[in-house]
């Protein structure tokens, strides 16, 4: 089993919703970013997703572009991507590295499966990458032992979502609605629907992810999911805080109160 399966095996045990915190690395700072993930672990989280910064940030709303965009300004590369990677799992929580393919596919994907491995990442996240031009992720993924997190969307058809089932691992990553991240205050009505369509095709756990932003609404998610994903409010912590110690801080306060909301009985 990998870290990330252990990890939802054990929320599973405990009767709740596993959580997952996202943050993306080098923002503010490439130090803060590693603080801010370690604090995230300790406050509640149960796997953590870093994100790699990329120029075109397909799904993200402006939180989360604006915070990579300042990452990549910063001097942000691969090499400091894989050194957060490593600061986390070496501390004990499962950490999954989410990134566009492109990146990926420009520095080999046998290369970036090995480093990653190399690095005590557990797998990757690709919300735009297809299961048909998957073939050399799935190759290099199983040659490693990596994970591989694919995205249903509401719209999927019973066709597609098990197509997309088919070659996650780890768990599936339910889209809680169309539209990019971080622009919406409420979980999507349809979430609880896509979420079962996806049972119907697959035993991994299934975590829902766009819109998570209080306690309430993990909750609310947590009553149907196995895991919550939440990224832009802890990106927008980040951004508010002062200094780095402040946005430390401001991350490990809102884990600490999503990790009550996951925990709430189901």
């Amino acid at each position: 089993m990998s870290t990330v399966s252990t990890a939802f095996g054990k929320a599973a045990a405990e009767d709740r919703a596993a959580l997952v915190g996202y943050l993306p690395a080098g923002f503010p700072d490439k130090q803060t970013a590693i603080r801010a993930a370690l604090a995230m672990a300790e406050a509640g989280a149960d796997v953590i997703e870093v994100g790699l910064p990329y120029s075109d940030p397909l799904i993200d709303g402006p939180v989360i572009a604006d915070a990579v965009h300042h990452a990549l300004k910063g001097g942000t590369r691969l090499a400091d991507v894989f050194d957060t990677v490593t600061a986390i799992a070496n501390a004990g929580t499962a950490v999954l590295l989410m990134t566009y393919w492109n990146p990926v596919d420009k520095h080999g994907v046998e290369r970036f499966a090995r480093d990653l491995a190399n690095a005590g990442g557990a797998g990757l996240i690709t919300p735009d990458l297809t299961p048909e031009e998957a073939g050399p992720w799935l190759e290099a993924s199983d040659a490693h032992g990596l994970d591989r997190v694919f995205l249903v969307a509401p719209s999927s058809t019973a066709q597609r979502i098990e197509q997309i089932t088919a070659v996650c691992r780890g768990f599936v990553y339910a889209v809680s609605l169309m539209g990019i991240t971080g622009t919406k205050e409420a979980v999507s009505s349809v979430a609880g629907g896509t979420v079962a369509r996806i049972r119907e095709h697959t035993d991994l756990p299934v975590a829902v992810g766009l819109g998570v932003n209080t306690r309430e609404q993990a909750a609310e998610v947590a009553a149907f999911a196995d895991g919550v994903i939440v990224g832009s409010a802890f990106v927008r912590r980040l951004a508010q805080a002062p200094a780095a110690d402040e946005a430390v801080a401001a991350v490990r306060a809102l884990t600490a109160d999503l990790s009550e909301g996951v925990r709430r009985p189901r």
